[in-house]
């Protein structure tokens, strides 16, 4: 069987207490990867690492429902800044648990062991998709092109994230 692609909406929060948008390189890496991928970027944003911002703009976005998935890039290393981690984890109804491992086991064929400082993370709010990606340009394009630009693809065998977007918020309809 053959399936069309279906494009989504995907946002891109950077999170950094130095960066603008002028010199957000990992957002920008992001958005071209989702564009040239077919998708929409529905929405874009810079904030500095406070966990209330963050959670707060992902709840927003939640609410939209023109996003479809939310991609965040910075502020998921060990350092006292680093809180996207948890404002995440603030909003998850359901965490992807196999996300943080299936990057980490791509992460480590490039970095090698210095992958295990990595706390990317993933998860389900609303309907919508959260994924936690490393500041590092290299981190977002190991994410996207090993791992998101399949589970974004209808088309993608066996499964994906978005065959299963009429369902994720499944527990919330009346019944």
């Amino acid at each position: 069987m053959t399936r069309d692609f279906i494009p989504i909406g995907i946002a891109v929060l950077t999170v950094s207490d130095t960066r603008t948008l002028a010199e957000d390189r990992s957002g920008d890496t992001l958005v071209a990867r989702i564009e040239d991928a077919g998708h929409r970027l529905a929405a874009r944003a810079i904030t500095i690492d406070d966990r209330d911002l963050i959670s707060a703009q992902l709840r927003d976005w939640i609410a939209d429902p023109a996003i479809d998935a939310i991609v965040t890039t910075g502020g998921t290393g060990l350092t006292g800044r680093d809180v996207t981690v948890e404002a995440h984890r603030d909003v998850y109804e359901k965490e992807i648990d196999a996300f943080g491992t299936v990057f980490t086991i791509v992460s480590m064929k490039k970095i090698g062991t210095s992958a295990v400082q990595s706390r990317a993370t993933a998860g389900v709010a609303g309907g919508t998709y959260l994924f936690a990606l490393p500041g590092s340009t290299g981190a977002c394009k190991d994410a996207w092109d090993e791992i998101l630009v399949h589970q974004f693809d209808y088309r993608h065998s066996p499964c994906n994230f978005v065959e299963i977007m009429p369902r994720l918020d499944e527990h919330l309809r009346r019944k």
